[in-house]
């Protein structure tokens, strides 16, 4: 997966990630603005680490702008800076109001079952 694949903006009007489910692991990474602190860490990080993210099927989309009234911003019940980590299977694995170390978003997609299945069959 290119780079420009594994960054997308999350459309306000974007509900749901069905389209994305058994396919990839969503990180969402909400902001009040891209200039918040938390966010330009979190997406620094990130963006190192594309090859790992490439390799656990992970796609970050980004909302920062509440003012927009982003669908899944409400249904998320996101206040601020949240980074949340969900499944292929469409749930929530992790969710932290603080920026997440890739090494402890890896473990954790690293230590699911479908992951172990991955990495055994690659």
């Amino acid at each position: 997966m290119a780079a420009d694949e594994l960054f997308r903006p999350l459309a306000p009007e974007r509900a749901e990630l069905g389209d994305l489910q058994w396919q990839a692991r969503p990180v969402l990474v909400f902001a009040d603005g891209p200039e918040d602190q938390r966010f330009r860490q979190q997406m620094t990080a990130l963006r190192a680490s594309s090859d790992g993210l490439a390799a656990r099927d992970i796609v970050v989309l980004t909302d920062t702008d509440p003012s927009a009234k982003g669908r899944l911003r409400a249904a998320l019940a996101v206040e601020g800076f949240t980074v949340l980590l969900v499944g292929k299977d469409g749930g929530v694995k992790l969710r932290s109001d603080e920026p997440i170390a890739t090494d402890d978003l890896f473990s954790t997609i690293d230590a699911m079952p479908m992951r172990q299945r991955e990495m055994r069959d690659d």
